[in-house]
């Protein structure tokens, strides 16, 4: 909570001086005491802690999927670790995970099942889960068949679906496809419109509160208070940025303001 308390005052310092600095203290304290809720500091750490470990256990039996784990993918791993900013402790925590992942007596539906806990059905904690494990696969620049099947076996694992997979690929794929002049092509708008979860012919309407909900859901903050480690608050922002750019591309093609 003082890091959260810290950040707040940098920002409102930078935003409005002194009596930003106050303010945005203030704020800082209360979003940070509601989020913890009645879960206490030390649950949140616990889940936290516990979240990370089955995330790279995951990854270390996707990563095995095709019968062995190659170099090319021990180095996938390792810039993944750096990637989150995993030093120390966390780093050799996600390191032993990711090897028990890897054992020939890995029980990967145990493990889902513990991550189903972790996260209390919260879709937006499942899919930062998801996302993760995706980045880590198509790192090397390809998906092994036998490893998008182990990935649809976790998805499902975890209760979501193939059409929240493709939402992360789109996802991942981001402004690819931005052609001259800015414009999105029909590939970059037709991922944008997956990112947010409605059809082309949504209305503007519809279109702006799933945006809205998607936004409220993804916020790096609650999702943290839900149980996501620290090291993983770069990618949840990263979900929001690709939300947000998802939104604009749909605007400009639009021609909404």
């Amino acid at each position: 909570m003082l890091t959260a308390i810290l950040i707040g005052a940098v920002l409102g310092y930078w935003i409005g001086g002194l009596v930003g600095l106050l303010v945005g203290a203030i704020a800082a304290g209360w979003l940070a005491r509601r989020l913890v809720g009645g879960l206490g500091i030390a649950r949140v750490a616990q889940l936290q802690n516990q979240f990370l470990d089955s995330t790279f256990a995951v990854m270390g039996c996707l990563c095995k999927a095709d019968g062995h784990v190659s170099a090319d993918e021990e180095r996938v791993a390792e810039r993944l670790y750096d990637r989150l900013h995993l030093s120390g402790a966390l780093r050799e925590q996600a390191r032993a995970a990711f090897e028990r992942g890897k054992a020939d007596d890995f029980d990967l539906d145990a493990e889902l099942t513990t991550v189903r806990r972790l996260t209390r059905g919260q879709r937006a904690l499942l899919q930062v889960f998801l996302q993760v494990q995706l980045s880590a696969i198509v790192a090397d620049g390809r998906i092994d068949p036998a490893e998008h099947e182990m990935l649809l076996r976790v998805a499902r694992g975890l209760g979501c679906s193939e059409a929240e997979i493709a939402q992360i690929e789109a996802m991942l794929r981001g402004g690819a496809g931005q052609q001259p002049g800015g414009a999105p092509s029909e590939q970059a708008l037709e991922d944008a419109y997956r990112v947010l979860g409605v059809e082309r012919d949504a209305s503007d309407a519809e279109i702006k509160r799933a945006y809205r909900r998607l936004m409220s859901q993804n916020h790096p903050d609650k999702l943290a208070g839900k149980g996501l480690p620290e090291s993983m608050r770069e990618m949840a922002e990263a979900r929001t940025r690709e939300i947000t750019h998802a939104y604009d591309q749909i605007k400009q093609a639009r021609g909404s303001a």
